[in-house]
């Protein structure tokens, strides 16, 4: 198959396989899914889930939350990865919504992107899950199972997205993305497959015999 014909075959076969994928951070709004999003940076969805209740009992809005100190929201934080730089983070961009947003998450790529602790990732999953915006954000599942499915070069998780964005359909981004992302965590896992073991890889490459060595994010 051409790159074009494998991403056609993967949209309708991730179909199958997820064909309603829920979003797995628990939140109740964008801002709640943006600090949630942000918190899960070098830490797993489900860490992430069990903090934020406490995180969201201390303050759940950005008015709340820039009254808090960063010690506070430490305190609650601190079994995930890069806790204290978080905490710094969460308060300082609460109080930026309070002061430059009237207390709003803007639905702005750009905006998001300046906001401290928020990247092009962590923005464009907002821009996807809170506003419904078309938009890729590329994940090390999503970089690495583009490279074993033969989509990337994997120079970068940039190049990554944007290879991605050519060879599918603009209104698939939003759910395409959560579905690599599942299933690359139940079957298409760094160390359980190669791109040689799991469902899909051996499908597109019944005739691979050779690990495919796959470059990080």
């Amino acid at each position: 198959m051409k790159k074009q014909e494998r991403a056609d075959w993967l949209l309708k076969r991730l179909d199958e396989f997820y064909p309603e994928p829920p979003i797995p951070l628990e939140h109740r709004d964008a801002y709640t899914l943006l600090v949630a999003v942000l918190l899960s940076a070098q830490c797993t969805d489900k860490m992430v889930n069990r903090v934020t209740p406490e995180l969201w009992r201390l303050a759940d809005n950005p008015a709340d939350m820039a009254q808090r100190s960063e010690q506070e929201i430490l305190a609650v934080i601190r079994p995930l990865g890069l806790a204290p730089r978080k905490a710094k983070a969460i308060r300082q961009l609460s109080q930026i919504l309070v002061d430059q947003y009237e207390g709003n998450v803007p639905p702005d790529q750009a905006a998001l992107e300046e906001l401290p602790g928020v990247g092009h990732k962590t923005a464009s999953v907002v821009m996807a899950q809170a506003f419904g915006e078309p938009a890729f954000p590329v994940d090390t599942h999503i970089h690495r199972l583009a490279q074993r499915w033969g989509l990337t070069s994997g120079q970068n998780v940039l190049q990554t997205e944007k290879d991605l964005k050519r060879l599918f359909p603009r209104e698939s981004w939003n759910r395409l993305h959560l579905q690599i992302i599942y299933y690359g965590r139940e079957h298409c896992t760094a160390r359980g497959c190669d791109g040689t073991q799991c469902t899909l890889c051996r499908e597109l490459y019944p005739r691979r015999r050779s690990p495919v060595v796959t470059r990080k994010a």
